[in-house]
């Protein structure tokens, strides 16, 4: 049997979190003694195709026709079918990005199925069964595959280990032919306006900077993104400095925003709202700066400094400058 992984490629590249997919996607088979088919689906892909045959899988099927240089759901979505019927896969993995959902969902649909969701751990025997968060992260619930339909899942980037690259591996790579016509596309992209960013994106960030209404205006986010910087880390924000026009919506962490899972992630000036906290109690290790002792954010986090972030964060950014120099 066969484990079909969706592979996104952004500007040429492979994005991590699809990286993540194919390598749990890789850990499942070796274990259940199955195949794993990746593919990617953007133009250009050379660069992408290189990047993930080195987390070995037994094959590549190529989606890169002129239709799918820009996103289009509907064209992505008929590609991923069109992979897992040919492959008549048992399971399709795909990062929990935006990209990722829209695209499931929809092949998921053309299988009269649904998506186990934003999953944080799987548990692959007789059954397909995994984990998701619930209730803004405080409990799991458990949930379990459709028989006789492929099991269409999306994990949460972040938390599956990239597997251990392999440079020599080399997998066979194949055209997947796609047939788009007109009635399949019900829009299409004209013009993309990227917003340019000095810092690491969000989704795939090991570590987070996050900045919120202690920062008191956005005269003084200066000092989270220079944290951010020398720790070679993302950018965040809470709602409410992204509803106060302060930063860009990109930014937001939260129920309403981007959910993240870092290594680390550094709340400052942040009181820890039940939305925001969703979008990120399940980083590894949580930091929270905040000169209200009492704030939500401490009694998740695993260390607290109680004080003035307008103190802290230049003493500590200095700090880290000086380790690095070293």
């Amino acid at each position: 049997m066969i484990i079909v992984t969706l592979i996104e490629v952004r500007d040429g590249a492979a994005k991590k979190s699809s990286l993540e997919a194919l390598s749990e996607a890789r850990r499942q088979a070796d274990k259940r003694g199955s195949t794993v088919t990746a593919v990617v689906i953007g133009s250009p892909s050379a660069e992408a195709i290189t990047r993930t045959s080195t987390f070995r899988p037994d094959r590549i099927l190529v989606a890169d026709d002129a239709v799918f240089a820009n996103y289009s759901a509907q064209a992505y979505a008929k590609a991923l079918d069109q992979a897992v019927k040919q492959e008549n896969a048992e399971a399709v993995f795909v990062s929990a990005s935006a990209m990722g959902k829209e695209v499931v969902a929809r092949t998921a649909a053309k299988s009269q199925t649904s998506v186990l969701a934003d999953v944080v751990s799987i548990d692959w025997q007789t059954s397909f069964k995994a984990q998701r968060p619930v209730y803004s992260g405080k409990a799991y619930a458990q949930v379990e595959a459709k028989p006789g339909t492929p099991a269409f899942v999306s994990l949460r980037p972040n938390v599956f280990p990239l597997g251990e690259a392999a440079p020599d591996h080399k997998p066979d790579v194949q055209k997947l032919a796609v047939s788009i016509g007109a009635d399949d596309l019900k829009g299409k992209v004209t013009e993309t306006h990227k917003t340019v960013t000095e810092t690491v994106e969000l989704a795939e960030a090991e570590i987070i900077v996050s900045g919120g209404r202690g920062l008191k205006g956005p005269e003084h986010f200066h000092l989270v993104k220079e944290l951010a910087q020398v720790l070679g880390a993302a950018m965040g924000a809470s709602r409410a400095v992204v509803d106060a026009g302060w930063i860009d919506h990109q930014f937001q962490v939260g129920q309403t925003g981007k959910v993240v899972s870092p290594t680390l992630y550094i709340a400052c000036g942040i009181s820890g709202a039940i939305q925001h906290l969703a979008g990120m109690s399940s980083s590894k290790y949580i930091v929270a700066i905040n000169k209200d002792p009492d704030a939500p954010i401490f009694k998740i986090a695993n260390y607290g400094i109680v004080g003035d972030v307008f103190q802290i964060l230049p003493a500590l950014t200095e700090e880290i400058r000086k380790l690095k120099s070293e």
